[in-house]
Formats: C-alpha cells, structure tokens, sequence
C-alpha cells in the first residue's frame, strides 16, 4: 500500500523489451536501501525490484500493466514518480493508494496561476466503471503518476488538479504538458461505497 507521498522522481537509465513484457531500468538515490522483491510505486504503478547494479535498480512490466498505464511510453532520460510502501507504523499523509491503475488520462491544458499550476486531465468514460467508483469527485482524492492530489472542477469526464512549486520540482509534473498521457488511479474507497451502494439497489 502506498500514500501518493512521492519520494523521488528517478531517470529511467535503459528500456528492454523481453517477449511481452519490458525491463525498466532506473537510477535514483536510496537504490542502496533496495531489496530484491521489493515493491515500488514508479508513476502509482506498484513494481518489483529485480535486479540492483551500482545506483541502478530494474523492475519488470507485464503485457496488462503496459496496457493500462503510461509505462510503455518511457523512454531513457524519463523522469518517474517513486514511493516506496508505507510502514504500518506511518502516518497516511495522502491517501490510500494501491499501486494498481485503473486506466491512463490525457493532459488537455496546464494553467499556470501566480506561481501554481493547474493541470486538466481527460480520460475515457465508462458509465458501468463509473457507477463502481471509477471516476472522480469534486474535492476528493485522485491519483495522477503516483501523487495523491485533490480534485477540483470535476466532470463526468474530466478534472483538474492544483499543483505546488515543490510538487511541480520534485516530481515529474514539470515534464508534463498538453498531450502527455499520464497514470490514473481513482480513490478505493469511493470504489467499495459504490459497489455496497449496488449491490443494496439491487
């Protein structure tokens, strides 16, 4: 489990495809504290260490998870949102986070506003999805490549984020722009109150 705390955003080092899947390689600074099988969130996708070489590391991303997330896009020189899980013992700065995405969205516009961001996102709708949870809702919690952030100006299709200067420096929001496809993970909890509320209309 994760916050959407992100800790570093680390540079892809070497992308190698092997068969269905892809060999992602990365260089960040605690790649010393790393275990092998341990898991990551690169970009809220939840990863496992496979191989440590010097201040690189490198995890494996399957054929579903290269279908389901920006993964497949990145390329050497990348800049990718890291989270290692959270003790159980930590406080839950953001908010409760998987590492499983639901689906990519697309940057539309990004805004900046005195010295913040606001970034707008658009991705597909699917109105069964959305009645289980997949969607989001004004000032909740949304999940964009890894960080916890608050939704503001919500639609069926669409919302938008506000982004802080350190944010924007120490992830990889400052390399995103109108176009860049990014990862999306809706809030688990409004996941579950939507399914209970189901299964009682029925």
């Amino acid at each position: 489990m994760f916050s959407g705390i992100v800790e570093e955003a680390a540079t892809v080092v070497a992308v190698e495809k092997d068969k269905g899947n892809v060999d992602l390689t990365l260089k960040c600074s605690f790649t010393s504290e790393l275990k092998i099988d341990q898991s990551i969130s690169h970009n809220g996708v939840c990863l496992t260490v496979v191989k440590k070489e010097g201040d690189n590391y490198t995890v494996t991303a399957i054929g579903e998870t290269l279908e389901k997330s920006n993964l497949g896009l990145l390329q050497p020189g990348d800049k990718v949102n890291l989270e290692r899980s959270m003790p159980m013992n930590g406080r839950l700065d953001g908010h409760i986070v998987q590492g499983h995405v639901d689906q990519t969205a697309r940057c539309t516009e990004v805004k900046e506003a005195d010295g913040s961001w606001y970034f707008t996102f658009q991705y597909d709708i699917n109105k069964e999805m959305a009645s289980q949870g997949y969607m989001t809702v004004e000032k909740g919690s949304v999940c964009v490549n890894g960080v916890s952030l608050t939704v503001v100006n919500s639609r069926d299709n669409k919302f938008s984020v506000a982004i802080i200067p350190y944010t924007y420096e120490y992830t990889n929001f400052h390399q995103i722009k109108e176009g860049t496809v990014i990862n999306l993970e809706f809030d688990i909890l409004g996941k579950y109150i939507s399914r209970i509320m189901h299964f009682r209309q029925q």
